[in-house]
């Protein structure tokens, strides 16, 4: 990793990277970007590599989910360091992975990887790492994991959830329980 990876308060940096977004012939791409998250809140979640063990589990779990960022109006993308021809035939070779309803972004230059400062030293392949940014490009939740640990999706959308509220929200705090800010006006 970098010496330095973007932060909580950042502003997201300008990309446009091509994505596989379809098995149909003549529709499998497309260019992805910052232009396509503005005015709303967008999920970014990296993994390391295509055809590997973890990183399924993780992106057929976001893609089970993927009816909670929509409820939340919320924008999904997936990246990784790999080829979008690469991400192509792996959708296409493993069953769980090709019904994907959001793009997988393919940061073959490793250019956005490294601004964000996530690619591992040795292979310069991404670090686990998932951004949650608001509807202005500010980046305001960021969790990394190690390559050998998946992460929880229930916790970035609950993460999502306490930012969407824009209140103070205590530690384990839910979707439908009473913020702090609640308590603090009714107290």
């Amino acid at each position: 990793m970098s010496n330095k990876s973007l932060t909580v308060g950042v502003q997201f940096p300008e990309f446009r990277k091509i994505a596989t977004v379809s098995l149909e012939k003549g529709k499998e791409f497309q260019h992805i970007g910052n232009a396509d998250m503005e005015g709303r809140w967008t999920v970014m979640f990296w993994w390391p590599k295509d055809f590997t063990f973890v990183c399924p589990t993780e992106i057929a779990e976001f893609n089970n989910s993927f009816s909670e960022f929509e409820d939340r109006d919320t924008l999904l993308l997936g990246a990784s360091t790999d080829s979008e021809f690469v991400h192509l035939a792996w959708r296409k070779d493993h069953n769980d992975l090709r019904d994907l309803k959001f793009p997988m972004i393919a940061d073959t230059s490793k250019s956005l990887a490294e601004e964000l400062g996530i690619l591992e030293e040795n292979e310069k392949i991404a670090y686990r790492a998932t951004y949650i940014i608001d509807p202005q490009g500010i980046v305001r939740w960021v969790n990394i994991n190690d390559l050998k640990v998946g992460r929880n999706v229930e916790e970035v959308i609950r993460v999502l959830d306490a930012l969407q509220t824009d209140e103070l929200c205590p530690c384990n705090w839910s979707k439908g329980e009473e913020t702090l800010t609640q308590q603090l006006q009714t107290a």
